[in-house]
């Protein structure tokens, strides 16, 4: 009796558990199987190839061409921007002839200036020559009397008709100067001026109060409002104490 086992001891393998890698071997060994195992293969002729690979280029070809809705074309494309282009070289054509047009304007302008330039160099010269011509031209006349009235001295002993050839010809003298705008200096109640009057001479008089003119030594005048020449005058000053 002490020699057998009994129905405890003995193992139960119903009840025994198989290890917990046991399962997650097994499962790799089936993907493992499954890899192994060639994959099925399809034979394509080298014709049927090509002419799939030119139709794959066609859709291709043809998705880039074609236009989006609303965009314009390529070749509309192209030509709006040739009649751009005409248009920018049409443009360029009438600049180049309005800068042509402006060049020869500006010789003719900058000619015009240089006579106009030249003319005036010219006409000023010609000023400082024969300004006084017209003066001299009238004072001629004067001295063809002075010469008569030297002539008539000559043959006469009285001198009467030298005198009044004398008094004629200077009244021809101021008309002459009055001619260009040349008067003589008026006294108003002999007044002394210092901007008309230039004192050569002066006395002290206790009956004055103010500077007067005493006498008048050389005629002034004025040409047009402006001084040509002061008259000289003596003068009677208060007398100082």
């Amino acid at each position: 009796m002490s020699g057998k086992k009994t129905d405890k001891e003995k193992p139960d393998n119903l009840n025994q558990q198989e290890p917990a890698g046991n399962g997650q071997e097994k499962s790799e060994i089936k993907v493992k199987e499954k890899e192994s195992q060639p994959e099925p293969t399809f034979k394509v002729s080298e014709q049927e190839e090509i002419e799939y690979l030119g139709q794959e280029r066609e859709e291709k070809d043809s998705v880039c061409a074609a236009p989006e809705a609303g965009e314009p074309s390529r070749e509309e494309l192209i030509q709006k921007l040739q009649a751009e282009l005409e248009s920018k070289n049409r443009e360029l054509e009438q600049l180049k002839k309005a800068v042509e047009e402006l060049k020869e304007r500006f010789l003719r302008a900058a000619a015009e200036l240089d006579n106009v330039r030249k003319r005036a160099e010219r006409d000023k010269e010609e000023f400082f020559q024969y300004a006084l011509s017209d003066l001299l031209r009238d004072i001629l006349p004067i001295i063809d009397n002075f010469e008569r009235a030297l002539k008539s001295a000559q043959a006469e002993t009285d001198g009467q008709t030298f005198r009044e050839g004398v008094e004629l010809i200077y009244r021809m003298l101021l008309n002459l100067i009055k001619k260009y705008g040349v008067r003589p200096i008026e006294l108003h109640d002999n007044k002394f001026d210092p901007s008309l009057h230039h004192a050569l001479a002066s006395e002290e008089s206790a009956e004055v109060s103010e500077p007067l003119v005493m006498e008048e030594l050389q005629k002034g005048y004025l040409i047009h409002n402006r001084l040509l020449r002061p008259t000289m005058v003596k003068v009677i000053i208060p007398k100082k104490d």
